[in-house]
Protein backbone atom coordinates (compact mmCIF):
# COMPACT_ATOMS: atom_id res chain seq x y z
CA UNK A 1 0.00 0.00 0.00
CA UNK A 2 2.85 2.38 0.83
CA UNK A 3 4.32 1.75 -2.62
CA UNK A 4 0.99 2.68 -4.24
CA UNK A 5 0.79 5.90 -2.24
CA UNK A 6 4.41 6.75 -3.05
CA UNK A 7 3.81 6.20 -6.78
CA UNK A 8 0.63 8.26 -6.70
CA UNK A 9 2.50 10.95 -4.79
CA UNK A 10 5.20 11.02 -7.46
CA UNK A 11 2.48 11.34 -10.07
CA UNK A 12 0.97 14.21 -8.07
CA UNK A 13 4.30 16.04 -7.93
CA UNK A 14 4.56 15.81 -11.71
CA UNK A 15 0.96 16.77 -12.34
CA UNK A 16 1.89 20.28 -13.50
CA UNK A 17 3.97 18.74 -16.27
CA UNK A 18 1.15 16.37 -17.21
CA UNK A 19 -1.93 18.56 -16.97
CA UNK A 20 -1.07 21.18 -19.61
CA UNK A 21 -0.16 18.69 -22.38
CA UNK A 22 -3.14 16.53 -21.36
CA UNK A 23 -5.58 19.43 -21.66
CA UNK A 24 -3.97 20.56 -24.93
CA UNK A 25 -4.32 17.13 -26.54
CA UNK A 26 -7.78 16.31 -25.21
CA UNK A 27 -9.22 19.75 -25.99
CA UNK A 28 -8.14 19.56 -29.64
CA UNK A 29 -9.55 16.05 -30.07
CA UNK A 30 -12.85 16.80 -28.30
CA UNK A 31 -13.29 20.15 -30.08
CA UNK A 32 -12.99 18.61 -33.54
CA UNK A 33 -15.25 15.70 -32.60
CA UNK A 34 -18.01 18.04 -31.44
CA UNK A 35 -17.33 20.41 -34.35
CA UNK A 36 -18.19 17.56 -36.70
CA UNK A 37 -21.58 17.11 -35.01
CA UNK A 38 -22.12 20.88 -34.96
CA UNK A 39 -21.34 21.61 -38.62
CA UNK A 40 -23.48 18.80 -40.04
CA UNK A 41 -26.32 19.68 -37.67
CA UNK A 42 -26.25 23.26 -38.90
CA UNK A 43 -26.10 22.00 -42.48
CA UNK A 44 -29.22 19.91 -41.81
CA UNK A 45 -31.03 22.90 -40.29
CA UNK A 46 -30.92 21.71 -36.69
CA UNK A 47 -30.77 24.35 -33.97
CA UNK A 48 -27.75 23.88 -31.69
CA UNK A 49 -28.36 25.14 -28.16
CA UNK A 50 -24.92 24.52 -26.66
CA UNK A 51 -21.37 23.60 -27.68
CA UNK A 52 -19.37 22.64 -24.61
CA UNK A 53 -15.78 21.57 -24.07
CA UNK A 54 -15.91 19.76 -20.74
CA UNK A 55 -18.81 18.91 -18.45
CA UNK A 56 -20.27 20.46 -15.32
CA UNK A 57 -20.46 24.14 -14.37
CA UNK A 58 -19.59 26.68 -17.05
CA UNK A 59 -16.30 28.53 -16.56
CA UNK A 60 -16.58 30.92 -19.48
CA UNK A 61 -18.76 31.18 -22.57
CA UNK A 62 -20.58 33.34 -25.11
CA UNK A 63 -23.62 33.21 -27.40
CA UNK A 64 -23.20 33.39 -31.16
CA UNK A 65 -25.66 35.06 -33.51
CA UNK A 66 -27.55 31.78 -34.03
CA UNK A 67 -28.25 31.39 -30.32
CA UNK A 68 -25.68 28.68 -29.63
CA UNK A 69 -23.95 28.90 -26.26
CA UNK A 70 -20.24 28.17 -26.70
CA UNK A 71 -18.68 27.33 -23.35
CA UNK A 72 -15.75 25.89 -21.48
CA UNK A 73 -16.85 23.78 -18.52
CA UNK A 74 -15.18 22.73 -15.30
CA UNK A 75 -14.55 19.01 -15.92
CA UNK A 76 -12.25 18.74 -18.99
CA UNK A 77 -12.86 15.06 -19.76
CA UNK A 78 -14.98 15.34 -22.87
CA UNK A 79 -17.57 17.63 -24.34
CA UNK A 80 -20.96 17.74 -25.99
CA UNK A 81 -23.24 19.49 -28.47
CA UNK A 82 -26.82 19.91 -27.25
CA UNK A 83 -29.45 20.11 -29.97
CA UNK A 84 -32.88 21.67 -29.73
CA UNK A 85 -35.26 18.97 -28.50
CA UNK A 86 -32.62 17.00 -26.59
CA UNK A 87 -32.89 16.32 -22.89
CA UNK A 88 -29.11 16.44 -22.42
CA UNK A 89 -25.77 16.50 -24.23
CA UNK A 90 -25.91 12.76 -24.92
CA UNK A 91 -28.67 13.38 -27.52
CA UNK A 92 -31.32 11.68 -25.40
CA UNK A 93 -34.59 13.20 -26.69
CA UNK A 94 -36.84 15.19 -24.37
CA UNK A 95 -40.12 13.46 -25.15
CA UNK A 96 -42.32 15.88 -23.22
CA UNK A 97 -40.80 18.93 -24.87
CA UNK A 98 -40.95 17.27 -28.30
CA UNK A 99 -44.65 16.51 -27.93
CA UNK A 100 -45.36 20.17 -27.14
CA UNK A 101 -43.47 21.61 -30.14
CA UNK A 102 -45.21 23.56 -32.86
CA UNK A 103 -44.47 23.06 -36.56
CA UNK A 104 -41.73 25.74 -36.69
CA UNK A 105 -39.96 24.24 -33.69
CA UNK A 106 -40.14 20.76 -35.17
CA UNK A 107 -38.28 21.97 -38.28
CA UNK A 108 -35.21 22.87 -36.23
CA UNK A 109 -35.48 20.06 -33.68
CA UNK A 110 -33.07 17.18 -33.88
CA UNK A 111 -35.60 14.58 -32.80
CA UNK A 112 -37.94 15.40 -35.72
CA UNK A 113 -35.26 15.22 -38.43
CA UNK A 114 -35.38 12.32 -40.93
CA UNK A 115 -33.44 9.30 -39.74
CA UNK A 116 -30.81 9.83 -42.44
CA UNK A 117 -30.12 13.37 -41.26
CA UNK A 118 -29.86 12.28 -37.63
CA UNK A 119 -27.46 9.50 -38.59
CA UNK A 120 -25.32 11.95 -40.59
CA UNK A 121 -25.11 14.35 -37.64
CA UNK A 122 -24.11 11.57 -35.24
CA UNK A 123 -21.57 9.97 -37.60
CA UNK A 124 -19.94 13.35 -38.29
CA UNK A 125 -18.21 13.38 -34.87
CA UNK A 126 -16.09 10.24 -35.34
CA UNK A 127 -15.52 11.12 -39.00
CA UNK A 128 -14.15 14.51 -37.91
CA UNK A 129 -11.73 12.69 -35.59
CA UNK A 130 -10.42 10.60 -38.48
CA UNK A 131 -10.10 13.68 -40.71
CA UNK A 132 -8.20 15.50 -37.95
CA UNK A 133 -5.77 12.59 -37.58
CA UNK A 134 -5.16 12.39 -41.33
CA UNK A 135 -4.57 16.16 -41.46
CA UNK A 136 -2.08 16.10 -38.56
CA UNK A 137 -0.17 13.17 -40.04
CA UNK A 138 -0.15 14.85 -43.47
CA UNK A 139 1.22 18.11 -42.04
CA UNK A 140 3.96 16.24 -40.17
CA UNK A 141 4.91 14.23 -43.26
CA UNK A 142 5.00 17.40 -45.39
CA UNK A 143 6.90 19.70 -43.02
CA UNK A 144 9.08 17.45 -40.88
CA UNK A 145 9.10 14.35 -43.03
CA UNK A 146 9.32 10.74 -42.05
CA UNK A 147 12.46 8.81 -41.22
CA UNK A 148 12.55 5.66 -43.29
CA UNK A 149 14.90 2.80 -42.51
CA UNK A 150 15.32 0.08 -45.11
CA UNK A 151 14.17 -3.41 -44.19
CA UNK A 152 17.76 -4.65 -44.07
CA UNK A 153 18.75 -7.02 -41.24
CA UNK A 154 21.75 -5.87 -39.23
CA UNK A 155 21.94 -8.53 -36.50
CA UNK A 156 20.05 -11.72 -35.65
CA UNK A 157 19.50 -12.41 -31.96
CA UNK A 158 20.38 -15.86 -30.61
CA UNK A 159 17.47 -18.23 -29.89
CA UNK A 160 15.06 -15.94 -31.70
CA UNK A 161 12.32 -16.62 -34.24
CA UNK A 162 14.55 -15.04 -36.89
CA UNK A 163 17.44 -17.36 -36.12
CA UNK A 164 15.13 -20.39 -36.22
CA UNK A 165 13.81 -19.23 -39.61
CA UNK A 166 17.32 -18.83 -41.07
CA UNK A 167 17.70 -15.04 -41.26
CA UNK A 168 21.20 -13.75 -41.87
CA UNK A 169 22.77 -10.29 -41.39
CA UNK A 170 22.48 -8.30 -44.61
CA UNK A 171 19.17 -9.87 -45.69
CA UNK A 172 16.80 -7.32 -47.23
CA UNK A 173 13.13 -8.12 -46.57
CA UNK A 174 11.10 -7.74 -49.77
CA UNK A 175 7.66 -9.05 -48.83
CA UNK A 176 5.64 -10.70 -46.06
CA UNK A 177 2.79 -13.03 -47.03
CA UNK A 178 2.81 -11.47 -50.48
CA UNK A 179 2.61 -7.87 -49.24
CA UNK A 180 5.41 -5.56 -50.36
CA UNK A 181 7.73 -4.25 -47.64
CA UNK A 182 9.29 -0.82 -48.22
CA UNK A 183 10.80 -0.14 -44.80
CA UNK A 184 11.73 -1.71 -41.49
CA UNK A 185 8.65 -0.03 -39.97
CA UNK A 186 6.42 -1.80 -42.51
CA UNK A 187 7.86 -5.09 -41.36
CA UNK A 188 7.54 -4.23 -37.65
CA UNK A 189 3.88 -3.36 -38.01
CA UNK A 190 3.04 -6.73 -39.50
CA UNK A 191 5.25 -8.70 -37.13
CA UNK A 192 4.01 -6.89 -34.00
CA UNK A 193 0.43 -8.10 -34.51
CA UNK A 194 1.35 -11.60 -35.72
CA UNK A 195 2.69 -13.31 -32.61
CA UNK A 196 2.33 -17.09 -32.97
CA UNK A 197 1.37 -16.86 -36.64
CA UNK A 198 3.73 -18.27 -39.34
CA UNK A 199 4.76 -15.60 -41.85
CA UNK A 200 6.11 -16.27 -45.33
CA UNK A 201 8.96 -13.78 -45.74
CA UNK A 202 10.89 -13.23 -48.97
CA UNK A 203 14.36 -11.69 -48.57
CA UNK A 204 17.06 -10.56 -50.97
CA UNK A 205 20.31 -12.28 -50.03
CA UNK A 206 23.21 -11.15 -52.18
CA UNK A 207 20.98 -10.58 -55.20
CA UNK A 208 19.13 -13.87 -54.79
CA UNK A 209 15.58 -14.18 -53.46
CA UNK A 210 15.18 -16.58 -50.53
CA UNK A 211 11.85 -17.53 -48.93
CA UNK A 212 11.79 -18.01 -45.16
CA UNK A 213 9.01 -18.97 -42.76
CA UNK A 214 9.15 -17.26 -39.37
CA UNK A 215 6.74 -17.26 -36.41
CA UNK A 216 7.06 -14.09 -34.29
CA UNK A 217 7.39 -14.63 -30.55
CA UNK A 218 5.20 -12.69 -28.09
CA UNK A 219 7.36 -10.56 -25.81
CA UNK A 220 6.95 -7.70 -23.38
CA UNK A 221 8.94 -4.69 -24.51
CA UNK A 222 9.46 -1.33 -22.82
CA UNK A 223 9.39 1.92 -24.77
CA UNK A 224 11.54 4.97 -24.04
CA UNK A 225 9.20 6.02 -21.23
CA UNK A 226 9.18 2.64 -19.51
CA UNK A 227 5.72 1.66 -20.76
CA UNK A 228 5.31 -2.09 -21.33
CA UNK A 229 3.84 -3.38 -24.61
CA UNK A 230 3.14 -6.98 -25.63
CA UNK A 231 4.21 -7.40 -29.24
CA UNK A 232 5.27 -10.04 -31.70
CA UNK A 233 9.02 -9.94 -32.46
CA UNK A 234 11.36 -11.77 -34.83
CA UNK A 235 14.59 -10.94 -33.02
CA UNK A 236 16.39 -8.84 -35.62
CA UNK A 237 17.78 -5.30 -35.56
CA UNK A 238 17.64 -2.77 -38.34
CA UNK A 239 20.63 -1.53 -40.27
CA UNK A 240 21.55 2.06 -39.40
CA UNK A 241 24.21 2.43 -42.06
CA UNK A 242 23.97 5.77 -43.94
CA UNK A 243 22.64 4.17 -47.11
CA UNK A 244 19.81 2.46 -45.20
CA UNK A 245 18.43 5.54 -43.39
CA UNK A 246 16.79 8.57 -44.99
CA UNK A 247 14.25 11.27 -44.16
CA UNK A 248 11.51 11.52 -46.75
CA UNK A 249 9.21 14.51 -47.15
CA UNK A 250 5.95 14.10 -49.03
CA UNK A 251 3.99 16.41 -51.30
CA UNK A 252 0.49 17.44 -50.17
CA UNK A 253 -1.39 14.69 -52.02
CA UNK A 254 0.98 11.88 -51.09
CA UNK A 255 1.13 13.18 -47.49
CA UNK A 256 -2.65 12.90 -47.22
CA UNK A 257 -2.48 9.36 -48.62
CA UNK A 258 0.22 8.45 -46.10
CA UNK A 259 -1.83 10.07 -43.34
CA UNK A 260 -4.82 7.95 -44.32
CA UNK A 261 -2.65 4.81 -44.27
CA UNK A 262 -1.31 5.75 -40.82
CA UNK A 263 -4.84 6.32 -39.56
CA UNK A 264 -6.01 2.98 -40.91
CA UNK A 265 -3.06 1.23 -39.30
CA UNK A 266 -4.10 2.58 -35.89
CA UNK A 267 -7.70 1.45 -36.47
CA UNK A 268 -6.55 -1.99 -37.61
CA UNK A 269 -4.13 -2.38 -34.69
CA UNK A 270 -6.80 -1.30 -32.17
CA UNK A 271 -9.40 -3.71 -33.53
CA UNK A 272 -6.82 -6.52 -33.58
CA UNK A 273 -5.98 -5.81 -29.94
CA UNK A 274 -9.64 -5.77 -28.88
CA UNK A 275 -10.25 -8.99 -30.79
CA UNK A 276 -7.19 -10.46 -29.08
CA UNK A 277 -8.58 -9.53 -25.66
CA UNK A 278 -11.85 -11.35 -26.33
CA UNK A 279 -9.99 -14.33 -27.82
CA UNK A 280 -7.63 -14.48 -24.83
CA UNK A 281 -4.50 -13.67 -26.85
CA UNK A 282 -4.10 -10.19 -25.36
CA UNK A 283 -4.32 -8.85 -21.81
CA UNK A 284 -6.87 -6.14 -20.97
CA UNK A 285 -4.38 -4.46 -18.64
CA UNK A 286 -3.13 -2.41 -21.61
CA UNK A 287 -6.36 -0.36 -21.51
CA UNK A 288 -5.80 3.10 -20.05
CA UNK A 289 -7.95 5.95 -18.80
CA UNK A 290 -7.57 9.68 -18.15
CA UNK A 291 -4.62 9.23 -15.78
CA UNK A 292 -2.79 7.23 -18.43
CA UNK A 293 -3.53 9.77 -21.15
CA UNK A 294 -2.27 12.57 -18.90
CA UNK A 295 0.90 10.67 -18.08
CA UNK A 296 1.67 9.81 -21.70
CA UNK A 297 0.89 13.40 -22.80
CA UNK A 298 3.37 14.75 -20.29
CA UNK A 299 6.04 12.26 -21.30
CA UNK A 300 5.60 12.89 -25.02
CA UNK A 301 5.61 16.67 -24.46
CA UNK A 302 9.18 16.38 -23.19
CA UNK A 303 10.20 15.02 -26.62
CA UNK A 304 8.78 17.98 -28.52
CA UNK A 305 5.74 19.59 -30.12
CA UNK A 306 5.76 17.30 -33.17
CA UNK A 307 5.63 14.22 -30.94
CA UNK A 308 2.75 15.76 -28.98
CA UNK A 309 0.83 16.43 -32.20
CA UNK A 310 1.49 12.85 -33.29
CA UNK A 311 -0.05 11.69 -30.00
CA UNK A 312 -3.01 13.99 -30.66
CA UNK A 313 -3.58 12.28 -34.00
CA UNK A 314 -3.36 8.80 -32.44
CA UNK A 315 -5.77 9.77 -29.66
CA UNK A 316 -8.15 11.33 -32.20
CA UNK A 317 -8.32 8.04 -34.11
CA UNK A 318 -8.86 6.11 -30.88
CA UNK A 319 -11.69 8.36 -29.71
CA UNK A 320 -13.31 8.33 -33.15
CA UNK A 321 -13.19 4.54 -33.25
CA UNK A 322 -14.40 4.15 -29.65
CA UNK A 323 -17.41 6.34 -30.38
CA UNK A 324 -18.41 4.08 -33.27
CA UNK A 325 -18.81 1.06 -31.01
CA UNK A 326 -22.52 0.09 -30.86
CA UNK A 327 -22.94 1.05 -27.20
CA UNK A 328 -25.93 3.25 -26.29
CA UNK A 329 -24.87 6.75 -25.18
CA UNK A 330 -21.97 6.59 -27.64
CA UNK A 331 -22.38 7.69 -31.25
CA UNK A 332 -22.31 4.08 -32.40
CA UNK A 333 -25.24 3.27 -30.11
CA UNK A 334 -27.30 6.06 -31.65
CA UNK A 335 -26.39 4.83 -35.12
CA UNK A 336 -27.51 1.34 -34.09
CA UNK A 337 -30.88 2.70 -32.98
CA UNK A 338 -31.22 4.68 -36.23
CA UNK A 339 -30.37 1.59 -38.26
CA UNK A 340 -33.11 -0.36 -36.48
CA UNK A 341 -35.50 2.54 -37.04
CA UNK A 342 -34.70 2.64 -40.75
CA UNK A 343 -35.17 -1.14 -41.06
CA UNK A 344 -38.51 -1.36 -39.23
CA UNK A 345 -39.93 1.99 -40.40
CA UNK A 346 -40.39 3.38 -36.91
CA UNK A 347 -38.16 4.05 -33.90
CA UNK A 348 -37.80 1.74 -30.95
CA UNK A 349 -40.21 2.33 -28.11
CA UNK A 350 -39.29 4.89 -25.46
CA UNK A 351 -38.97 2.08 -22.92
CA UNK A 352 -36.56 0.11 -25.12
CA UNK A 353 -34.42 3.17 -25.74
CA UNK A 354 -34.40 4.05 -22.03
CA UNK A 355 -33.23 0.54 -21.15
CA UNK A 356 -30.58 0.75 -23.87
CA UNK A 357 -29.26 4.06 -22.56
CA UNK A 358 -29.07 2.68 -19.01
CA UNK A 359 -27.16 -0.37 -20.22
CA UNK A 360 -24.86 1.87 -22.23
CA UNK A 361 -24.23 4.11 -19.24
CA UNK A 362 -23.38 1.08 -17.11
CA UNK A 363 -20.94 -0.22 -19.74
CA UNK A 364 -19.24 3.17 -20.12
CA UNK A 365 -18.91 3.64 -16.36
CA UNK A 366 -17.50 0.12 -15.91
CA UNK A 367 -14.97 0.70 -18.69
CA UNK A 368 -13.88 3.99 -17.10
CA UNK A 369 -13.50 2.36 -13.68
CA UNK A 370 -11.56 -0.57 -15.16
CA UNK A 371 -9.27 1.72 -17.17
CA UNK A 372 -8.62 3.96 -14.16
CA UNK A 373 -7.90 0.89 -12.02
CA UNK A 374 -5.34 -0.19 -14.65
CA UNK A 375 -3.80 3.29 -14.51
CA UNK A 376 -3.40 3.12 -10.73
CA UNK A 377 -1.92 -0.39 -10.87
CA UNK A 378 0.51 0.72 -13.57
CA UNK A 379 1.64 3.65 -11.40
CA UNK A 380 2.01 1.37 -8.39
CA UNK A 381 4.26 -1.06 -10.25
CA UNK A 382 6.33 1.54 -12.13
Amino acid sequence: MDHVLTSLGAFGHGVAGYIVPFLFVLTIVVFFHELGHFLVARWCGVKVQAFSIGFGPEIVGFNDRYGTRWKLSAIPLGGFVKFFGDENGASVPDRAAAAAMNDEEKKVSFVYQPVGSRAAVVAAGPIANFILAIAIFAIIFTTVGRQITSARVDTVQPNSAAQAAGFQPGDMVLSIDGGKIDSFSDMQRIVSVSAGEPLKIVVDRGGKQVTLTATPQLRELKDNFGNVHRLGVLGITRSMHPGDVKTQKFGPASAVAEGAKETWFIVDRTLSYIGGVFAGRESADQLGGPIRIAQVSGEVATVGFVALMHLTAVLSVSIGLLNLFPIPLLDGGHLLFYGIEAARGRPLSERSQEIGFRIGLAIVVMLMIFATFNDILRLATS
